[in-house]
């Protein structure tokens, strides 16, 4: 099937509006900020914490693997999906990009959507919409998922589950994903509020403006004089110096200044905030107090691999298995795999003393040969002795048992 069919489709939005709403649909938090995906994209901690965990999902290999009956793992690389979760997914797409794709919709809107191009029988591209456009409905007599999905002119299509590959987040139904901005809307919104207050702030020179008291009433064209007057002369440029007044007007400035707001420590408590909803850890963003170390600081990188990214390696390769791999394809053990060993290397002494233990130091049986401590190093396989488990010569003799 083309996917350039899709467009147009079916039948259209109600307005350009209601279209937009749709899309970009956004409501204002408490801090009086509205909240939406491109207001999210625009609050820095938001998007670097999207940008932390797309590039944990994109930069680790993703690759489908045969397993035998034997238990023998081997790349599949004569599946057809192979090339397209491994390389090229789409025409403009290489995986990297794909799958970063996917990561800032999951991180962002909480979940994402791709449309299947299939071609005998088999899977040759995936094609992400965007989020915003698809319309999930559960149908009442048989329960199946049914996708609307707006095209860019405003015209709608259904689809049906086969079609379309959903990735869900967090969910409390089941068939759909909780909104993610919806749930980190008031902690997005008081941290753009923050910065907001504190460019106005920078604006005017860090000086909170004060009240030029006169006495009496001016008419309008006094009061539009006066206006006048101090924006020519004590603003811009001109800004901070001396006031001249007359006929007994007062300047009284505002003592409220950038300590008493406490505008550092409410920015700093917003970037804790917002990593707390979207589950990264503040350094991850470049955000750490004083008190982390060197080692404390690798413990937190290897804490997010495990804590943050492998739930989502988890959740995709489990989706994957589930919406894109046929039921033959599960009975020839084909399954995909995100390629993680790369990011949990320590440093190379514990490395070192890591694949000695493999191998059979210090007495202990080996469970690793040396081509695959080389498969680990990115260096190509010996053969011969090398894929043999190495026989440990300095294990203690056991104990002969009593007479």
């Amino acid at each position: 099937m083309n996917w350039r069919g899709l467009w147009p489709f079916g039948r259209k939005s109600s307005t350009t509006l209601d279209l937009f709403r749709e899309i970009y649909g956004s409501k204002t938090s408490k801090s009086g900020q509205t909240v939406g995906l491109k207001e999210a994209i625009r609050c820095a901690t938001a998007f670097a914490c999207a940008r932390v965990i797309a590039n944990g999902v994109a930069q680790v290999p993703l690759k489908l693997f045969a397993e035998t009956e034997g238990g023998q793992r081997t790349p599949a690389r004569t599946h057809p999906l192979y090339r397209v979760l491994h390389r090229r997914p789409n025409p403009w797409q290489t995986s990297f990009e794909f799958r970063e794709t996917l990561g800032l919709h999951l991180t962002l809107a909480g979940r994402a959507y791709c449309y299947k191009v299939i071609v005998g029988g088999k899977i040759r591209e995936l094609i992400p919409f965007e989020p915003g456009r698809v319309r999930t409905t559960l149908a009442e007599d048989d329960m199946t998922v049914i996708y609307e999905v707006t095209g860019r002119n405003g015209e709608l299509r259904r689809f049906d589950a086969s079609l379309i590959w959903h990735v869900k987040g967090p969910s409390w139904v089941g068939w759909e994903s909780l909104d993610a901005l919806e749930l980190a809307r008031e902690a997005v919104g008081l941290s753009i509020a923050a910065e907001s207050s504190q460019g106005a702030m920078h604006r005017n020179g860090m000086r909170v403006p004060g009240v030029y008291s006169v006495e009496g009433s001016l008419n309008p064209q006094q009061y539009k004089d006066l206006r006048k007057f101090l924006a020519d002369n004590h603003a811009g440029e001109n800004d901070g110096l001396p006031m001249i007044v007359d006929r007994a007007a007062k300047w009284l400035p505002l003592a409220l200044s950038g300590v008493d707001a406490q505008h550092l420590e409410t920015r700093r408590f917003q970037v804790e905030e917002v990593c707390r909803a979207m589950g990264v850890m503040p350094i991850m963003v470049f955000s750490s107090d004083k008190a982390a170390t060197y080692a404390s600081a690798e413990a937190m990188f290897q804490a997010h691999v495990v804590h943050t990214l492998a739930a989502w390696w988890e959740r995709l390769e489990q989706s994957i298995d589930c919406n894109l791999l046929s039921e033959q394809d599960e009975i020839d053990g084909i399954y995909a795999k995100f390629m993680g060993n790369g990011l949990m290397r320590g440093s190379m002494k514990d490395r070192s003393e890591y694949f000695a233990k493999a191998l059979g130091s210090g007495g202990a049986p080996a469970w690793m040969t040396q081509d695959e401590v080389r498969a680990l190093e990115e260096l190509n396989p010996m053969g011969g002795a090398a894929q043999q488990l190495p026989v440990a010569t300095n294990l203690r003799p056991a104990l002969a048992p009593p007479a």
